[in-house]
């Protein structure tokens, strides 16, 4: 392991589980525990799961009230962040001046007027605090919140194990926060997370990360999870992760996320990029993010061919794997457009052989977000 690697607060207690540590993001990781990246898969799909995401950026920015610190953020950023309303989060991405994807982050608006917190991820937060740093205006500035560690409590139980501790957290509703005490820590607790399953965020200081960790793993429903099942349930969920389905070449509309370009936003084009993601809305684009499904049982990695049935090369796989609650293998890829439609069959080239597969529609695996008593899962 190399020498010069950055850890999170729960670094010791990986080691201690048994976690095999990686390099991910410029961190020591655990990548799976003894139980098996199969076993936690599916046992974050059945009951609950937590995740140590303490390598994510987590930062403020500050302006002299709500309106100048959206303002400022929807400069850089494409969503409709001035309706944002107080303990309410919105999924939004950084892009550069040609409308490509820098990153994607969540904002969400606390009580304190003036402030949006928002997460990156964890390999590009050096790249967007200096992004942000250079690029917001005189009015508003970017305040690092290092010294947090962040966990992820996901599957159908997250509901019920963190209600022991703090029985608020039951009634919080998919994309919304509040801060919460868990025990004897102060946490702030988003309904959300990278899955596809109920659950939740919550961000903490780095001194009360492990004692929080161990409370909720001290529960018989929960079981710590590595990168390697954090990924297999993204890519079921169909999720993107960046660096591989999304990058600074790919606009939010080629990445089939336009939800995050607002209403207003259109209309008013006052974004960085807004040129080409305006043209793309109302033309289309040359390329999408489509679901694909093999139709064998050997999977297609990042990097294969992606090919019409008649040999032409149409496009590439950017995410693959086996989904363990699918029960074969699925797979995320950009094709030309004219091959984007669903059920469009296309071929895969795995190990030198062109394997069938067809475009399909994703999630693979159902969402279950919580939306509140009565509006279902």
């Amino acid at each position: 392991m190399t020498q010069n690697l950055k850890i999170t607060p729960l670094n010791a207690l990986h080691k201690s589980l048994g976690g095999k540590m990686v390099e991910f993001a410029g961190y020591e990781m655990p990548v799976q525990f003894p139980l098996g990246v199969l076993k936690e898969h599916l046992h974050t799909r059945e009951k609950a799961g937590l995740f140590d995401v303490s390598h994510m950026g987590q930062a403020v920015i500050v302006g002299a009230d709500h309106e100048s610190a959206a303002r400022a953020l929807e400069t850089v950023a494409p969503g409709e962040i001035q309706k944002l309303g107080v303990g309410r989060q919105r999924l939004t991405v950084l892009l550069n001046d040609d409308g490509g994807i820098l990153d994607d982050l969540m904002v969400s608006r606390p009580v304190a007027d003036g402030r949006l917190n928002i997460v990156v991820n964890g390999a590009c937060k050096e790249a967007d605090y200096a992004y942000l740093d250079e690029r917001l205006p005189e009015n508003a500035k970017l305040e690092r919140f290092d010294s947090r560690g962040l966990l992820a409590l996901q599957g159908p139980k997250a509901s019920e194990v963190l209600a022991k501790h703090a029985p608020a957290a039951a009634d919080l509703k998919f994309m919304s926060f509040a801060e919460l005490q868990i025990g004897d820590i102060t946490a702030v607790v988003t309904r959300g997370g990278y899955t596809g399953e109920d659950g939740f965020e919550i961000s903490t200081w780095q001194e009360d990360t492990e004692k929080l960790a161990r409370l909720l793993l001290d529960d018989p429903d929960v079981e710590p999870i590595g990168l390697g099942a954090r990924d297999s349930l993204r890519l079921e969920a169909g999720m993107c992760l960046y660096g591989h389905d999304l990058t600074p070449e790919i606009s939010p509309v080629e990445g089939n996320i336009a939800f995050t370009i607002g209403k207003r936003r259109r209309s008013e084009g006052d974004f960085a990029g807004a040129k080409r993601i305006l043209r793309e809305l109302a033309d289309g684009p040359s390329r999408l993010r489509v679901g694909i499904l093999p139709q064998g049982r050997a999977p297609a990695r990042e990097g294969a061919e992606i090919q019409s049935t008649d040999g032409k090369i149409i496009g590439a796989v950017t995410s693959g794997g086996f989904g363990p609650s699918v029960g074969a293998p699925v797979a995320m890829g950009y094709v030309d457009i004219d091959y984007a439609q669903t059920g469009t069959d296309v071929q895969l080239m795995v190990r030198g052989k062109a394997l069938p597969a067809q475009i399909a529609d994703m999630p693979f695996a159902p969402h279950h977000y919580y939306r509140g008593q009565g509006a279902g899962k």
